[in-house]
């Protein structure tokens, strides 16, 4: 059978299909169809899920393989099949056509394929993991579809936009729903629950491209949480590299611990600021930070700068720009970062 990209969540609450094909060329809508069979597939069991990626001189036999062993523990396995080229070619399709017409009822298979034409959709082994299971194309909303697509996304986060917003978002993101994602989860950040103003939507898609670092340093040092968090969301979605934003933390946290220093041995606020050598509008914030957090405040925002660093560079688990976001909170004051919390 074959359903629509938006029925698939309902689909999946009700039951799991014993294969799931999805096909087609909108990235972020396949990616989160795979991600929404991949969740169900753990929810009914699937402990263990093997990744199989068809590329050239790929050997079938690893498939077919696949396709008969149980789990390692004798459970459920998601086999996830990745066809990047769209063609299995000849010994491929005898293997998905084999195996869609005899599912290993201890498996779920998931191929995700890019967009197929009429000739491919109609092929043997094509058919026969549709009949067996379920096909889900994902192609490109249309732009008649994009308000509708951004109003549900609004609602995840519990906000409501009004028409004017909706076309005005979707005319700024057609053709990338990536960005719209971004542009949305950015609202989620900057903006309450409930309707959301045209104003202040304009307000927060015009601030992207007006921040820079020193702006950000400015921000946690005063405590300003609120601001820090918008001007991380807007650096990273202007693509900004987060190293840069790493070495103003490093500089920052360091000072504090320098100047807590300072001040336990007696020097004047002021003195110890100047003598860590911070400058500027940075220089009363400083202060403030220095003040305002205790100096057992600082070790925890240490250990959290060493484990930013390691993420920075693809060291452990977890995602570097949220671990910036939790440090940006701590370093205002707001809820105790604790290192590794987000792993």
């Amino acid at each position: 059978m074959e359903i629509n990209v938006r029925k698939l969540p309902e689909h999946l609450e009700r039951t799991l299909a014993p294969i799931y094909v999805v096909h087609g060329d909108e990235p972020l809508l396949a990616i989160e169809a795979g991600d929404a069979i991949r969740a169900a597939a753990r929810r009914h069991g699937c402990d263990e899920r093997e990744v199989l990626v068809a590329e050239r001189d790929f050997r079938w036999d690893t498939f077919v393989a696949a396709g008969a062993n149980m789990g390692l523990f004798g459970g459920r396995k998601l086999v996830d099949l990745r066809i990047p080229g769209g063609k299995p070619g000849t010994e491929g399709a005898r293997a998905l056509q084999a195996y869609g017409e005899r599912p290993n009822p201890d498996q779920v298979l998931l191929v995700t394929l890019p967009r197929l034409d009429r000739a491919a959709q109609a092929s043997g082994w094509f058919t026969a993991l549709a009949a067996a299971g379920v096909a889900v194309a994902v192609y490109p909303l249309e732009r008649d579809d994009l308000p509708g697509w951004i109003a549900g996304r609004l609602a995840r986060q519990q906000q409501r936009a009004g028409s004017e917003t909706l076309s005005f978002l979707a005319d700024r993101c057609e053709g990338n729903l990536f960005a719209a994602r971004q542009e949305i989860e950015k609202l989620g950040l900057l903006l309450p629950a409930g309707e959301v103003a045209h104003d202040a939507v304009l307000q927060a898609v015009a601030d992207v491209a007006r921040f820079d670092v020193f702006q950000l340093s400015e921000a946690w040092l005063t405590g300003d949480a609120a601001r820090a968090i918008r001007i991380i969301v807007a650096l990273e979605a202007e693509g900004e590299g987060i190293q840069l934003l790493l070495w103003q933390l490093g500089e920052d946290v360091h000072a504090l611990a320098a100047i807590h220093a300072a001040m336990a041995a007696g020097t004047p606020a002021a003195t110890a600021v100047r003598n860590a050598r911070v400058w500027g509008k940075r220089q009363a914030a400083m202060e403030r930070a220095a003040r305002r957090l205790r100096p057992d405040a600082v070790l925890p925002l240490l250990q959290g700068l060493a484990r930013l660093d390691a993420l920075s560079k693809g060291i452990g688990r977890g995602n570097a720009w949220d671990d910036l976001q939790s440090l940006a909170m701590a370093l205002s004051g707001k809820p105790a970062f604790t290192a590794g919390a987000a792993s």
